[in-house]
């Protein structure tokens, strides 16, 4: 299922995801936007996502999956059928200016405030260790981290169960696929890394052991919405949310590799923060993930189209995600191509409410 190219290596070229057809292999990367009131999509999310659509694949902000995912303020869910019908505004118009879409699902975790969630919902984590610092709640302002319950079988279970519900209320509200969200801190994450994983059963102590849930998941999502459909992100050496490096990442990584290849996903979107600060990440994991996965990889963090150019060339990438530079630039995808000059995002409305620094940005012309 790798890239299918029907002209030349091109970053503005053609390609096919799976069966998909993306009018090109720039992705715009998944990044969270705190629209959704009362985590419902929304008419302003639609026009948000529209504008862009010149990308070959849109990938939404993260979305959880059950109530349990909401650690942020105004996240949007994908749980509960207002939300499919929030969620049905965006595919619509995305497809109607010939853009192809996938929602990435994201469970917090342990990344959260109990003041973000919907009552009867809990923060639960792999085991209960508690981030440190605080996050934006708009109940109650800034408010402390809170401490996680550690899941028993029965909530791991019962988290897999939600994934797939998840991603089958995807397909009914429009998207051509789900990415799960493996990176940044979140509880797939917390579940690989052993800074957040203390655990001493199955699901923790070895490299086996700590990937068997992002595996669990993705084989269970792939079964049921199809493994053409489902791809997943990862952030090896990312320190978001206090992850960090580990003594054996590049052979937990290499193994997470060979088994998602077993599931046969569409993607694996390998992400790279060292343009934020993070450690970059070494190639030798790059080429470890690339000779254990033989569908697409997208790379991603701090792209240029020189860089994106050569990394498709040189077939280190099938598509290139990008991040940032889409927040200001609606059209971002003909400037690119043009060489125009981008506008620069206004970082104070990042996660504000409302269409300003949103969906109010001019395209270029």
């Amino acid at each position: 299922m790798n890239v299918e190219f029907k002209s030349s290596v091109d970053l503005f070229g053609s390609a096919k995801l799976g069966s998909i057809d993306l009018k090109n292999r720039i992705v715009m990367a998944p990044m969270t936007r705190s629209r959704a009131l009362n985590n419902v999509p929304n008419s302003i999310m639609a026009e948000y996502y529209s504008q862009r659509a010149g990308a070959g694949l849109i990938v939404t902000e993260g979305t959880a999956p059950s109530p349990n995912a909401l650690g942020y303020s105004r996240i949007p869910g994908i749980f509960s059928k207002e939300q499919v019908e929030g969620w049905k505004l965006t595919t619509k118009a995305v497809h109607a200016k010939g853009g192809k879409i996938f929602v990435q699902l994201m469970h917090t975790g342990r990344v959260g405030s109990t003041a973000n969630l919907p009552s009867g919902a809990e923060l639960v984590a792999p085991s209960a260790v508690q981030l440190s610092g605080e996050n934006w709640t708009d109940a109650q302002g800034m408010q402390p981290y809170a401490l996680p319950r550690e899941m028993n079988s029965q909530d791991i279970q019962k988290t897999i169960e939600e994934f797939v519900q998840a991603a089958k209320n995807a397909i009914e509200a429009g998207f051509d696929g789900v990415e799960l969200h493996g990176a940044n801190g979140y509880l797939i994450e917390q579940f690989l890394n052993p800074n957040s994983n203390r655990r001493t059963d199955s699901y923790g102590g070895s490299n086996e052991n700590r990937i068997r849930f992002a595996v669990e998941v993705a084989r269970a999502v792939s079964s049921a919405i199809g493994k053409e459909k489902t791809g997943i992100r990862i952030s090896p050496y990312g320190v978001f949310n206090e992850m960090g490096a580990f003594d054996g990442i590049e052979e937990q990584y290499e193994l997470l590799a060979k088994e998602l290849n077993h599931v046969g996903l569409a993607y694996i979107h390998l992400v790279n923060h060292s343009a934020m600060g993070a450690p970059p990440v070494p190639e030798s994991v790059v080429q470890k993930i690339r000779n254990q996965f033989k569908n697409v990889i997208i790379l991603s963090g701090g792209y240029d189209k020189t860089r994106a150019q050569s990394d498709l060339e040189s077939n280190k990438a099938g598509l290139i995600a990008f991040g940032r530079p889409f927040i200001a630039n609606p059209d971002f995808v003909s400037r690119l191509k043009s060489d125009q000059t981008l506008a620069d995002a206004d970082q104070n409305t990042f996660y504000t409410p409302g269409e300003k620094g949103y969906s109010d940005y001019p395209n270029y012309n």
